[in-house]
């Protein structure tokens, strides 16, 4: 039996997923995951225990559990573990991105530079530490401009600024954020180091894929109908496939030399760009899958090709068995997007507190084109929006003949929600205790 490593944190949506998709191919699945190696398995997985913030410690760790039962195949889920994972290949002699593509790759500032170099659109940009005097930066700046961490994802910690003072605002934001204790106990020298660049007008797109021996085999390109304009940049809705093959082409184009110039070479990304009249501008190319739940997104089909022997077995694979076959050397160009048109909403918080319940989710259930709803917030849970927060209230899935139908679909089913979310309760502390 096959074995591949998945590097992923202990909570990550997408580690069910994997194990599935690991069942139906037959595929060992092994866990790598960033615990305490003192404990004995505390969630029962066997997982080899390593610490995202000790890179060369981890791979070798994983190399010393490899001679014990070898493995065949290594994936990252998230973008902490991307390093870990291109080393680890890298020492066991499997295909893989090599280790400092990984490391410019999860750093916005190392990747603009590289993008620049190889003549590819980049806004102006200055790099900063996270306690940088704000009137230095509002003497270089030009706005509107935006404002970000080096080393977060999923728009956390970004937001615009159109003045002097929005910028003093959104770095004493930005300066709390990252003073967050999970942040911090990250140990990563990367979050003292901030961005600050010119705010680039346009539509958003995502794009999935896999670079297999150094070529770009396309899974989705996705379309974020929302305006991303600011203040903060959350993202709500992805479709595919968007309504213009020839932005499509120009996005594919610029995001392969995006990938070349970073040096990715073999493994998955996830791409992000905005497009305007001056190009397509790559914000990011990770090292790694989409995330969370919106793979569910995505379904592939076998193409038929006579006399290929890979053409017997399933004729449907999700986004994880595809990543799995990936793993173990086969080619993703033997798989294409399904035929229909897909989505993802993830629901945004609409305000700070406390999660209570949700009414009206078999409504948006029933909703056609709806395939399902998850509400991945747990009643009593502590919600935080953007630009504090990292998380989403749940996803909507559908699927349809056409892109703007999976579109009214994803929006009608988000209508029929409504929230119940109560204020967070204070607690103050006095000489006669907590009042």
């Amino acid at each position: 039996m096959a074995r591949v490593l998945l590097l992923s944190t202990t909570t990550g949506y997408q580690t069910r997923a994997f194990g599935a998709a690991a069942a139906a191919l037959g595929v060992d699945l092994v866990f790598a995951t960033d615990r305490c190696h003192v404990l004995e398995n505390p969630w029962q997985d066997g997982a080899i225990p390593i610490r995202f913030h000790e890179e060369h410690a981890a791979a070798d760790a994983i190399v010393d559990a490899a001679r014990r039962a070898p493995i065949d195949g290594v994936l990252a889920v998230g973008d902490r573990p991307t390093v870990i994972a291109a080393l680890a290949a890298e020492r066991l002699g499997l295909p893989g991105h090599p280790p400092e593509a990984a490391a410019i790759a999860r750093d916005k500032e190392r990747s603009r530079e590289r993008l620049r170099r190889a003549g590819l659109p980049v806004p102006w940009f200055v790099p900063a530490r996270l306690d940088e005097d704000w009137r230095r930066l509002a003497r270089l700046a030009r706005f509107p401009a935006v404002v970000k961490p080096v080393a977060l994802s999923a728009s956390r910690g970004v937001m615009r600024a159109d003045n002097e003072a929005q910028l003093a605002e959104a770095l004493r934001r930005l300066r709390a954020i990252m003073r967050q204790p999970e942040l911090r106990a990250e140990r990563n020298e990367a979050h003292e180091r901030i961005l600050v660049e010119g705010f680039i007008p346009g539509r958003e797109y995502a794009l999935e894929g896999l670079l297999y021996r150094g070529r770009l085999v396309v899974l989705a390109v996705f379309d974020k109908p929302d305006a991303l304009d600011g203040p903060f940049f959350e993202e709500t809705i992805y479709v595919t496939p968007p309504a213009s093959n020839t932005v499509a082409r120009r996005i594919i184009e610029a995001v392969a030399r995006a990938a070349e110039a970073i040096g990715l070479h073999h493994g998955p990304i996830h791409a992000e760009c905005r497009v305007n009249d001056e190009g397509v501008f790559v914000l990011e190319v990770a090292a790694r899958p989409i995330g969370g739940l919106c793979a569910s997104s995505l379904r592939f089909e076998r193409l038929a090709r006579p006399g290929d022997e890979a053409s017997a077995g399933p004729r449907l694979a999700s986004l994880e068995a595809l990543l799995l076959r990936h793993a173990l050397g086969e080619d993703p160009a033997l798989w294409a997007r399904e035929a229909n048109a897909s989505g993802v909403m993830m629901i945004p918080i609409p305000a700070a507190g406390i999660y209570r319940e949700i009414a009206g989710l078999d409504d948006a259930r029933r909703v056609p084109g709806v395939e399902e709803v998850v509400i991945t917030a747990k009643p009593d849970q502590r919600l935080v929006p953007l630009p504090e927060g990292a998380s989403y209230l749940g996803f909507i899935f559908a699927r349809a003949a056409d892109a703007s139908t999976v579109e009214r679909a994803l929006r009608t089913a988000h209508a029929c929600l409504r929230f119940r979310i109560e204020p967070a309760v204070r607690v103050l502390q006095s000489g006669h205790g907590s009042v």
